[in-house]
């Protein structure tokens, strides 16, 4: 045995982390003593400490059952009323929020009232072993799924209360309470079980010494295969024993009564056997009724609630396709019933059943035949379901017309040429509608033919040997060309089924894959499904809560769905447990939408809602559907889940980024002007009756400079946040070049006095509708920048030039000059290029905001090389509007 194998095995042994361990408490009949034993065993645990709780019990008025219970603490029953009858029922609830160490659960097989989150107590079971809690159970083994058919063969009795098998597969413990059927028929006697009345009626039903033998020897066989799975898993686990994979159990199945009990008989192979298997129907593309369609999703049902997989597949040929698909899966065992001949057409008299061509054709493959019981109750299957009467009426109009045409045509035709006028009547029909209607086409065909052609005429009476030859060949070609046309039609059908349901599956995956984020590729879902008929889809997700509050849905749907309480609490156990619950589930049925839960990598993105919109549910086979749509929806949402969490991480990088870069700002930029004003003022405050007045106005000057520097900065802050969060109005004006030239070195007037600016203006200049502050705010940044970069009495040009469509500002100096590759980072916010800066740093805004201002404009900023081929030139280039009529007004 490999590592590999050996870490499996381990893995199937050991409990899984975070869930409860489940002990079964399994008997052959109700009176064999489960309770009290699971009683006897809560009261061990009891006493070495442990908090036990009683979920549910039933005593039956059994006073040692009774005695038992005592110092057991008790969880309150919860009632509801159905249909005027008060109804009580395990506090499901109150034993999650208690949470005891070990609870006590009472027969497992037990239906919940109407309106419960569960139809069925083994799904509340299944809850409480998720939510990390133990489980002591009891259960009799008549209630399995799987042996349903055989205790009612056993028993005569009808057993409608079941549990799945794989709930005892789950279990790690299972416990057989054995009881001799002479003392459990004395304890019955003795009204130990039942009271005296019951129990005289159970003995002449149900416990009869036969009856009870036969379910003791299901109750050990039961065990002894739990016994041989555990044997199994451990000679695994230590790797002495290396079983080989023994192949795939398939069990064929169609719409027919027996197809359960076949579904249960397959169970139990598989369980003996150590096998999966699966269920696989072939829909050879005739019409089922209703009943059939019933028989079949209910088989399907059963084989997944019993862990085995439901495959559909389309074809002409079933016992063919069913070989192919075992050859596909690598199956060793075919399982298939025997059906009796008189039920069935002339095919399964010709071919042989499938049952005998699988057989013929099956060579080194096993295949069991389970010869099933003739229903008493059950219908007749008929091969095909009756045509419409209009279909009929089409035969019976194609037939007359056919007739006319034959007549017309007799006096220019030999006679074997008029049958052909007859076999296109049959094509016709039989490509119009299906089989019954063509052989009634044929039929009339051939009495008409005979009457009206075949001498002597008008009688059917056939004198000459050759024309009795003429007429049988005739049916022949029209029976078997209406067949052929028929099963043509079938085929396209199926075709135009399959083509449409992969037609969808595309359609879906091509709109998922263009979907960018979590809503579209919600919206895109929802579309889809919408194109299902009679469906109405919505995309649920849930936001994460805080703590000590439950979040919120938000819903992705053509409609915002109205849901109740039930529906709503449906929608929460399908999330939380990543199962499939209301319509069409056991987990409150009675809600109208069917949830899907939506995961990917294990992890719960959201959920799928269906809700049908007329008033029957979905059929298995759009069910089936949705469920296979729903798996490309989830991988979808989990792509966009993982994109829109990466794009948030890469932003909240960012935006550390510039928190820290802003940081470093306000305390190194920031900081140097109040440093140089609190010096200025420490000094005024010790020295200033010693200064004289020319140093004094000095200081004070040099403050007011700090100041406005201060101000500008700051200035450049609040317009960058203004910028980031969409709170800049533009207010425009017009207003002209010059006078934001002048207004903006009118500000910087000290800044700029150590330089030689040029203003270079042409003789006429258009107005600007504009912002006047923001263009001479990104006027008074460029230049403040240009200063900060420009040599001592450096020269600095600011020029305006002008064209048909836009006005640019250029400003223009004489310092070190940005690189080539560095130009598109300077207007990235606290990008700075210190080289030859006189006046430090900087913060890195001004440019930033420049391009922000000018961008809202509809305007851009652009750099490049600066005076005589030395420095930078930034320009501002912003469009001209139309020009108002009343310039002398404005000027």
């Amino acid at each position: 045995m490999s590592d590999a194998q050996r870490a499996d095995a381990f893995l199937d042994d050991t409990p899984r982390e975070g869930r409860g361990r489940l002990k079964v408490f399994l008997g052959a009949a109700p009176g064999v003593g489960k309770t009290y034993a699971m009683l006897q065993a809560a009261q061990r645990q009891r006493q070495s400490g442990r908090d036990v709780r009683i979920g549910v019990v039933e005593t039956h008025g059994r006073s040692e059952t009774e005695a038992m219970c005592v110092g057991l603490a008790e969880q309150h029953m919860t009632r509801s009323d159905y249909r005027g009858v008060s109804l009580v029922e395990m506090d499901l609830d109150g034993l999650l929020e208690s949470r005891p160490g070990l609870i006590l659960v009472d027969e497992l097989a037990h239906s919940n009232a109407p309106g419960s989150r569960h139809s069925k107590r083994w799904q509340d079971v299944l809850e409480l072993l998720d939510a990390g809690l133990d489980v002591y159970t009891t259960v009799n083994v008549q209630h399995l799924e799987s042996l349903n058919d055989q205790v009612r063969a056993i028993t005569g009795v009808q057993v409608r209360e079941t549990v799945p098998d794989w709930i005892l597969q789950q279990a790690d413990d299972i416990l057989l309470i054995d009881l001799p059927p002479r003392e459990l028929l004395e304890r019955l006697r003795e009204g130990k079980v039942y009271v005296p009345e019951q129990a005289r009626a159970a003995i002449d039903a149900f416990f009869t010494q036969t009856n009870l033998t036969a379910l003791r020897e299901l109750a050990m066989q039961t065990a002894a295969a739990r016994v041989d799975a555990d044997l199994h898993r451990r000679h695994r686990l230590l790797g002495q024993t290396a079983p080989a994979v023994r192949g795939r159990l398939l069990v064929g199945i169609d719409g027919d009564v027996h197809a359960e009990g076949l579904v249960r008989h397959a169970a139990r192979v598989a369980e003996r056997r150590h096998l999966p298997w699966s269920v696989v129907h072939i829909d050879t593309g005739t019409s089922k009724d209703e009943l059939q369609l019933g028989y079949l999703q209910s088989a399907q049902q059963l084989a997944e609630r019993l862990g085995g997989e439901v495959v559909e597949l389309r074809a002409e040929r079933v016992a063919r396709s069913l070989l192919d698909h075992v050859v596909e899966r690598r199956a060793t065992l075919v399982l298939v019933g025997r059906r009796d001949r008189s039920r069935f057409g002339w095919k399964v008299w010709l071919k042989g059943s499938v049952a005998e061509q699988l057989i013929k054709a099956g060579r080194g493959l096993e295949i069991s035949v389970l010869a099933q019981e003739p229903a008493k109750t059950a219908p007749k299957r008929r091969v095909r379901p009756p045509a419409d009467w209009h279909d009929y009426l089409l035969a019976g109009l194609a037939t007359v017309a056919a007739t006319a045409v034959a007549l017309l045509l007799a006096r220019y035709l030999a006679l074997p040429n008029i049958s052909l006028v007859f076999l296109a009547a049959v094509l016709v029909v039989a490509v119009r509608s299906s089989l019954g209607p063509a052989l009634a086409c044929a039929g009339l065909s051939f009495l008409l033919y005979d009457f009206l052609f075949i001498p002597p005429t008008f009688t059917f009476i056939v004198a000459r040997q050759e024309d009795v030859l003429t007429l049988l060949f005739f049916l022949l070609m029209a029976v078997l060309a209406g067949n052929l046309a028929s099963r043509q039609r079938r085929q396209v059908q199926a075709l135009r089924q399959t083509q449409t349901e992969t037609t969808t599956l595309l359609d879906l995956s091509r709109q998922l894959g263009a979907a960018t984020d979590v809503r579209a590729v919600a919206s895109a879902a929802v579309r889809q499904l919408q194109q299902l008929a009679n469906t109405e889809a919505v995309v649920a997700t849930r936001s994460d809560a805080a703590p000590g509050t439950q979040g919120h849905w938000s819903y992705v749907s053509d409609a915002m769905p109205v849901l109740n309480d039930e529906e709503q609490a449906a929608a929460d156990w399908s999330l939380k447990h990543g199962q499939p619950a209301g319509q069409g589930t056991d987990t409150l049925p009675n809600s109208r939408w069917w949830w899907l839960p939506l995961n990917a990598d294990g992890q719960p993105l959201g959920l799928l809602g269906i809700r049908s919109v007329g008033t029957a549910p979905s059929g298995p086979q759009k069910r089936r559907l949705i469920a296979a749509l729903a798996q490309p929806i989830a991988q979808a949402l989990g792509r966009a889940t993982l994109a829109e969490e990466l794009e948030a991480a890469r932003l909240h990088g960012q935006t550390e980024e510039l928190r820290s870069a802003l940081l470093a700002s306000v305390s190194h930029d920031l900081r140097t002007p109040l440093t140089a004003m609190r010096g200025s003022i420490d000094s005024l405050a010790s020295l200033g009756h010693s200064m004289s007045a020319a140093d004094r106005q000095e200081l004070l000057e040099a403050t007011r400079d700090e100041a406005e520097r201060l101000d500008r900065y700051i200035q450049n802050l609040l317009d960058m946040t203004r910028l980031g969060h969409g709170g800049l109005k533009l207010i425009r004006d017009w207003t002209t070049p010059g006078d934001i030239i002048a207004s903006a070195l009118q500000r910087l007037q000290r800044v700029l006095a150590e330089l030689r600016v040029e203003v270079l203006l042409p003789d006429s200049l258009p107005l600007l509708f504009v912002h006047p502050a923001l263009i001479e705010q990104a006027l008074v940044n460029v230049l403040e920048n240009a200063a900060r970069f420009s040599p001592p009495n450096g020269r600095m040009q600011i020029a305006v030039h002008v064209d048909a469509s836009s006005l640019r500002f250029i400003v223009s100096d004489e310092g070190p000059g940005v690189p080539e590759p560095e130009r598109a980072k300077i207007f990235d916010m606290f990008y700075t290029a210190a080289r030859g800066d006189r006046g430090g740093p900087g913060t890195g805004l001004g440019l930033a905001i420049c391009q922000g201002m000018i961008g809202a404009h509809g305007g851009r900023v652009s750099v490049g090389e600066g005076l005589d081929g030395r420095g930078t030139s930034v320009t501002l280039e912003l469009p001209l509007q139309p020009q108002p009529h009343l310039e002398n007004d404005l000027s």
